[in-house]
């Protein structure tokens, strides 16, 4: 990153260049006297936590900002979901019969792609988790397309590299969840989710929260795979009960294919204000 605004005083990069550079001296070799900004295990303390937060949410947005991206396509989906020719290792038959799924995602993202670079690439850019199954199926339809694509890896234990597909400087890592979701959805044009696990259905139900609740504005949400998905979520159940209202309902759409994907994006018309919604004065 650069510093485009002038500035009269001396930088952090030189200053902490020069104080790598003095003498070895027990002074100059205590932990005190390193520069704060520098110093990894005083960045690491538990009272610094609200600082890492920050920076993490800094970071990001700021590398976004100067790549000139202004709206995201977010693909939620599931790490396991094989590729249709490696479809002979998946560990159930459910996953195998889902890996049409890992196709149609990486078709989604080669169609919205191929619209996006006609913005420059500044627009409807693909962001993926940038992992495995349906996340690389997202990164690699960009890359087929000529394009770039984001991914938003988290630390976990057995996670590996980010995917190959991912273009490297929009390659980003996070230590904290809530910070990577709202990234995932600043810039949010659409959402969609394919079929996964608890982190897919941790990001689906958060996402859907958020609109339900007013905090977040509307846009096109599409479940991918509608038998999957009314398989897991007995949805007219919520609503029956009252848990949830008739009208939530309305908040996603089922697809099954990309192209269908597509065309609802594409003639997607801004809902009305909702009213009564919950937690308001009625």
């Amino acid at each position: 990153m650069t510093e485009d605004r002038h500035s009269r005083f001396r930088d952090a990069h030189s200053d902490r260049d020069r104080a790598e550079h003095v003498p070895s001296t027990p002074q100059t070799r205590s932990p005190a006297y390193a520069l704060a900004f520098a110093d990894k295990e005083f960045l690491l303390r538990e009272e610094l936590r609200p600082v890492r937060l920050q920076l993490e949410l800094l970071k990001p947005q700021l590398m976004l900002d100067e790549k000139g991206i202004e709206s995201t396509i977010v693909m939620f989906g599931g790490a396991r979901i094989p590729e249709p020719a490696k479809k002979d290792t998946a560990r159930t038959q459910t996953l195998a019969d889902l890996s049409e799924y890992y196709d149609e995602a990486r078709e989604f993202a080669r169609l919205m792609t191929e619209e996006s670079l006609k913005s420059g690439g500044r627009k409807n850019v693909i962001v993926t988790g940038g992992g495995p199954g349906v996340m690389e199926a997202g990164n690699r339809g960009a890359e087929d397309a000529g394009g770039h694509s984001i991914g938003l890896s988290i630390v976990l234990p057995h996670e590996q590299a980010p995917n190959g597909h991912v273009t490297p400087d929009l390659s980003f890592n996070f230590h904290y969840f809530a910070i990577r979701k709202m990234h995932f959805l600043m810039r949010a044009r659409a959402i969609t989710v394919f079929p996964g696990g608890f982190g897919t259905l941790d990001e689906l139900f958060e996402s859907l929260t958020l609109i339900q609740t007013g905090r977040m504005e509307r846009v096109p949400f599409l479940l991918f795979g509608k038998a999957f998905w009314e398989s897991v979520v007995n949805w007219e159940a919520l609503a029956d009960a009252g848990t949830i209202s008739e009208q939530d309902l309305d908040l996603f759409r089922f697809v099954d294919t990309a192209q269908e994907a597509v065309d609802l994006i594409e003639n997607w018309e801004p809902a009305p204000p909702r009213e009564n919604l919950p937690g308001r004065d009625r």
